[in-house]
């Protein structure tokens, strides 16, 4: 049976928060430790681009995303784990997808709809406006991305089913064209992912402010989870898991006797700061050992960079022959 690829990328446009650890980090982690798969891990910092961020922070994101991912026990022994922009071959099959890719499939990606359908309803009189080519074309990176390495299955949120499929089109149209050269991949979509909410309890995410950076010192972890928005109910009154954000948070850390405590406890009616402190100091202690190891990590990149550049070289080994072969294909070759 042949093996399985799983890729994971990792856009380089913020500080890693508790909610990517547990939706991604952490299941990426352990499965690096799977000798029966293949991994890619990679940090997405060409599509960092299509967001415009600032180009500090893109390289600031890439370091501390590549420290995250290290200190929480990575094996880059077993996984590939690199940067985007040192695979050239990534942007080379870029190209060539894109002149295999209908713009009729662009139009339908929900990022460049969003973005149309935001500028309408404000009364903008061209729909495009501010609309950069990055943004538009980006499932065509990620396709490169995703199809360059041969990748079978890519692990995704529901609301990102839309990128494989746009892969899986762009492959079949190329391999109508020239031959069965591209592997057509699968999403992998979890259910029982578990997806935190925020303080403001709405969906952890850097848009909203309302994240826990996943390595926020001792003082900082406590400020915020004092900040945890919850309801009015007293102490001594009952009350429900459901919808509490400091019991989601603390059922995605803990082991389930520890959420049947937990459970216990609410329905006893313990008071919200004391289930603050409880949270608190339960994540601090679970963190402590890697957050040590990541603040040693930051504070000498180059132990970072020599992991990417090792991961690089072994991701060459398949993208530099695979490449010459899809451009043997669509007629890029030697005339002697």
């Amino acid at each position: 049976m042949a093996q399985d690829i799983y890729l994971t990328g990792i856009t380089t446009t913020g500080t890693p928060h508790i909610g990517n650890y547990v939706g991604a980090i952490r299941p990426g982690i352990a499965a690096s430790k799977d000798p029966s798969n293949k991994n890619f891990y990679f940090l997405a910092d060409y599509h960092a681009l299509a967001k415009a961020e600032d180009p500090d922070r893109v390289h600031q994101s890439s370091l501390e995303i590549a420290a995250a991912w290290l200190a929480l026990g990575l094996d880059t022994d077993n996984a590939v784990f690199y940067r985007q922009s040192d695979i050239d071959e990534i942007l080379h099959l870029t190209w060539i997808l894109t002149s295999a890719t209908a713009k009729g499939l662009m139009n339908r990606a929900h990022s460049y709809k969003a973005v149309v359908q935001a500028n309408v309803e404000s009364g903008t009189r061209d729909p495009d406006q501010g609309i950069m080519m990055a943004l538009y074309s980006y499932p065509i990176l990620m396709a490169a991305d995703i199809l360059m390495f041969k990748s079978t299955k890519i692990p995704v949120g529901r609301d990102q089913k839309q990128h494989v499929e746009m892969t899986r089109d762009i492959a079949q149209r190329f391999n109508h064209r020239y031959g069965d050269i591209l592997v057509i991949p699968e999403a992998v979509i979890s259910d029982d992912t578990a997806l935190l909410t925020g303080l403001d309890g709405r969906k952890m995410s850097k848009s909203y402010n309302n994240i826990i950076p996943l390595f926020a010192d001792e003082k900082k972890l406590r400020k915020l989870i004092m900040k945890i928005k919850t309801n009015s109910q007293e102490p001594g009154e009952p009350k429900d898991t459901e919808g509490s954000t400091l019991y989601d948070i603390y059922k995605a850390f803990a082991t389930p006797d520890e959420v049947k405590d937990i459970e216990k406890r609410y329905a006893d009616g313990i008071a919200w700061g004391e289930m603050k402190e409880v949270l608190f100091e339960y994540i601090n202690e679970h963190l402590k050992p890697a957050r040590q190891k990541y603040q040693r990590l930051i504070d000498d990149p180059a132990i970072i960079e020599q992991e990417l550049l090792k991961g690089a070289d072994k991701a060459r080994e398949i993208s530099i022959p695979y490449l010459a072969e899809i451009r043997h294909a669509v007629g890029i070759r030697k005339l002697g």
